[in-house]
């Protein structure tokens, strides 16, 4: 009898985290959304932060940028950090620190605190996002199953991405400018009790110390890259000491950082990873297709306000069925992945992502609703299927005892990409839409020269200048304009078809490594894959098996 008691306490041990698995999930989606929703929240109370702070130009460049670069840099020395002490350990310690510095701007009263604050926002979200794909892989080693988390999680990221103007302008026009921080903090008082009870606790191997060194250099490494890249995107030269200094800083110190840790006998990121195929190529995927989306969404934002007209609410109702495609593709990614395999997926969702921006070179002076519908959907639903099959390989691949890092990779590869692709569509942008208005006939020259950074500023020239003139420097940066947009999406559409090119080094198809244990079953019509391996499991998988995962 007590045999039996103690076998039945055993297989509710085993059952009970397979059975709160989804709760998890729960939990690690609102993690994500509360980061995601940060990142763009603060974009449409910039005008109310300066009208109530008063700071420079410098300063509110450093009140948008602070979190992000911050992010960006810290997200590997975090995500091994994890790996090393406890990935639930650090994504409690990421609430805390969220919500603390969430209070702190909230109160801010001084563009400096400030900024401070957002940078401490972005050393909480580098503590979040690594930890909360590495519990995914974790507690989801059936790859059947872990397809669908992966789905969930980055339909999550993308209704983030949207949902935080909407809700910035929201409580804009109830509160004050504060209010877009308070709301996290209500968030973090729930997810701090809820996570230490739910989530489960694990590390990866802890042979040799902690590279803190390495870790160090790696940040500082990736801070002025992402600085240096962002600068660029912003328009300024390349030979700039500000953008030049840190690009050359960064690059120094991330290929000391790579010879540091070929070196150690216990590196802080497992480089053999890069020697995987399909872990390399995942990431190479994932930085081409924010490089894509980013540069597009900044681009086609402009197009709609500035040359169609169209109010910021009604840019982000245009904008919005992009989110809603992206949403559609992460449910539906992993049934698209059992069907036709990452190779095909990830390939696939390029060409559709590229044939989207084709479509979209049709767009001109006049409002075309239908056309930036249908090349919005396309777009969105594209580039999801793309970064999904990416996301869902890489953490497949990389061994579950360094998922923090092969997770904090993943995600900077996010965050280099997006910077990458705004400074360089954005550069593509510039020098297609100045030369045009070098010479317009019955404007001034110096009127010209100024109208040549931007359209916006060309507007506001062209108001200054008024009658005649004005309406032609107007219309020409127009055409410049248009035709500049065009220029860029084919050369988006290039980069998209180099990356299909690129993910057929992908698997063909969800390979295996272990049997499907019974507890582990899926819905009928989930597919017949069996799970992908786990490093914890009691039963090792074939050698045989586990090279056919990993060729």
């Amino acid at each position: 009898m007590s045999g039996t008691s103690t076998a039945a306490a055993r297989c509710r041990r085993e059952a009970g985290p397979g059975a709160r698995r989804w709760l998890v999930l729960v939990v690690l989606c609102a993690s994500l959304l509360l980061v995601a929703v940060d990142a763009t929240v603060l974009h449409v109370a910039v005008p109310a932060v300066t009208e109530d702070l008063g700071p420079s130009a410098i300063e509110l460049l450093w009140i948008v940028d602070a979190y992000p670069l911050v992010c960006a840099s810290l997200l590997i020395l975090f995500g091994t950090l994890g790996d090393r002490v406890g990935r639930r350990r650090i994504l409690l310690l990421g609430y805390g620190l969220f919500g603390i510095a969430s209070g702190l701007a909230a109160c801010a009263d001084d563009p400096g605190v400030l900024i401070a604050a957002r940078a401490l926002l972005g050393v909480g979200g580098a503590m979040i996002m690594p930890a909360t794909l590495s519990i995914l892989r974790q507690v989801f080693p059936d790859r059947r199953e872990r397809a669908l988390a992966i789905g969930i999680w980055s339909a999550v990221a993308a209704v983030g991405a949207a949902v935080g103007p909407l809700l910035g302008g929201f409580l804009l026009e109830h509160f004050w400018w504060g209010s877009v921080f308070l709301v996290n903090i209500p968030l973090m008082l729930v997810s701090l009790p809820v996570g230490r009870w739910l989530l489960p606790e694990s590390t990866g191997e802890r042979d040799g110390p902690w590279d803190v060194a390495g870790a160090l250099m790696a940040a500082a490494g990736l801070f002025g890259a992402v600085l240096g890249v962002k600068r660029l995107g912003g328009g300024t030269s390349p030979l700039d000491p500000w953008t030049a200094g840190p690009l050359l800083l960064g690059g120094a110190l991330l290929f000391a950082f790579v010879r540091r840790q070929r070196r150690r006998k216990h590196p802080l990121v497992d480089l053999g990873m890069f020697g995987r195929p399909a872990f390399s190529t995942s990431v190479g995927c994932i930085v081409l297709a924010m490089l894509a989306l980013v540069g597009l969404e900044l681009i086609a934002a402009q197009y709609l306000q500035l040359v169609l007209g169209l109010s910021p609410l009604q840019t982000g109702m245009r904008l919005l069925p992009l989110t809603v495609a992206a949403m559609t593709a992460g449910l539906v990614g992993a049934h698209l992945l059992r069907r036709f395999g990452p190779r095909r997926m990830v390939s696939l969702g390029f060409c559709l992502t590229a044939g989207a921006v084709v479509l979209l070179t049709a767009m001109g002076h006049h409002d075309r609703p239908f056309l930036l519908l249908t090349g919005f959907v396309l777009l969105g639903f594209g580039l999801e299927t793309t970064l999904f099959g990416a996301y869902e390989s890489m953490l497949s691949e990389a061994p579950a005892d360094r998922a923090g890092g092969a997770a904090a990779i993943g995600e900077t590869s996010y965050q280099l990409g997006a910077g990458i692709g705004i400074a360089l569509l954005g550069s593509v942008m510039n020098a297609a839409y100045a030369p045009g208005l070098a010479s317009v006939p019955g404007v001034p020259a110096s009127a010209s020269a100024a109208a040549g950074h931007s359209l916006g500023e060309a507007y506001e020239v062209a108001g200054r200048l008024g009658g005649a003139s004005g309406e032609a420097l107007r219309q020409a940066a127009r055409d410049c304009f248009v035709h500049g947009l065009h220029v860029t999406l084919l050369v988006s559409a290039g980069l998209l078809l180099a990356g299909a090119a690129m993910a057929l080094r992908l698997p063909r198809s969800m390979e295996s490594a272990e049997p499907a244990e019974p507890s582990a079953a899926v819905p009928a019509g989930a597919g017949a894959v069996p799970p992908a391996a786990d490093g914890r499991v009691d039963v090792p998988a074939p050698r045989e098996a586990t090279a056919e995962v990993r060729a």
